[in-house]
């Protein structure tokens, strides 16, 4: 059992070799009690591989893994009592209708929560007794969810939760994992939504060809790049010529200047002091610090954000066990 205070997840050295290919090549990080923690990287970086480990469903080659107390590999039931997944692509009987099917969940865990107000909570009160086979692919995302959270689950793992959500929809799974956290619920989150990792995670780490690159708050990771923007307009009638020595790379397009500076504060001082001592003001002058999008293109490119790294092997698609 977990020790009071003690990590929820304690991954240390984790290796995870498909025919002499390491999909995963000594991970190690933490979760605390309570905390949002994001899983991030592109596709093929290992993170539906580590994921599965933590829940119990793959065996590693090497490396400690500690869930709850638990090694997932060995944990059985009292381990997958306290644990909640919510997976990419879920399958279910379409003929059950939402409140049947998250009735029948509930009845696999010894504590859980009620069914209308879980219902109620991932915002399916209009289809509580619609079939499954009528729901739009959102509202299946939310009927997994609800599946997830039924369990009354100490950590509810969360793979892409929002795949298919509208805007609206997304906000409100926001706030029902920033409920959990008010609850005291530890949540490890997957997404390639960098505002979504950015809004809800605590701690982010991002792994590149199966390795961790990058691991801290988002804010962390945006200060660890050292370089920010600012932007502003010409003043009417002011040349660029006319512009005072600024630290930085300018970039412009049209009236629209960008200035890159690991400098901001400097730069600010400069040129607004310029503008005073010229009595013209700045149009739209903005700064801007490094967002973790910003972070997360430097760290795995925009190629592989999008395409399989050379020489690593694809990881499984998941589906509901």
């Amino acid at each position: 059992m977990r020790e009071a205070g003690g990590a929820v997840i304690t991954v240390e050295g984790l290796r995870k070799d498909y025919g002499g290919v390491a999909a995963v090549d000594g991970l190690s990080f933490s979760v605390a009690p309570g905390e949002v923690f994001a899983l991030l990287g592109p596709n093929g970086a290992g993170k539906t591989t580590t994921v599965e480990i933590l829940e119990g469903h793959r065996r590693r080659t090497a490396g400690d893994v500690q869930v709850l107390g638990f090694d997932p590999a060995t944990g059985g039931r009292g381990f997958r009592e306290r644990i909640g997944i919510v997976l990419q692509d879920a399958g279910f009987d379409e003929e059950f209708t939402v409140r049947e099917l998250v009735v029948l969940y509930r009845g696999l865990y010894p504590r859980s929560l009620d069914p209308d107000a879980v219902i109620d909570s991932v915002g399916l009160a209009d289809k509580r007794t619609a079939r499954v086979k009528t729901l739009s692919g959102g509202q299946r995302r939310r009927l997994d969810l609800a599946l997830g959270l039924i369990g009354d689950p100490e950590l509810l793992f969360l793979d892409e939760p929002t795949t298919g959500f509208d805007p609206s929809a997304r906000r409100r799974a926001w706030e029902l994992v920033e409920g959990l956290r008010d609850l005291g619920k530890t949540v490890l989150l997957t997404t390639h939504y960098m505002d979504e990792a950015e809004h809800l995670a605590d701690r982010v780490a991002i792994l590149v060809g199966g390795r961790l690159a990058a691991l801290g708050t988002p804010a962390e990771l945006g200060a660890g790049r050292h370089a920010a923007v600012v932007t502003f307009r010409l003043p009417a009638g002011v040349d660029a010529a006319d512009l005072p020595p600024l630290d930085g790379v300018p970039a412009a397009e049209g009236l629209e200047w960008q200035l890159t500076t690991p400098s901001p504060t400097a730069a600010l001082h400069t040129l607004t002091g310029w503008a005073l001592e010229r009595g013209v003001e700045v149009p739209a002058l903005t700064v801007r610090r490094p967002s973790l999008e910003d972070v997360y293109l430097d760290l795995v490119g925009e190629q592989a954000a999008v395409e399989e790294p050379a020489g690593r092997v694809a990881e499984p698609a998941r589906g509901r066990r």
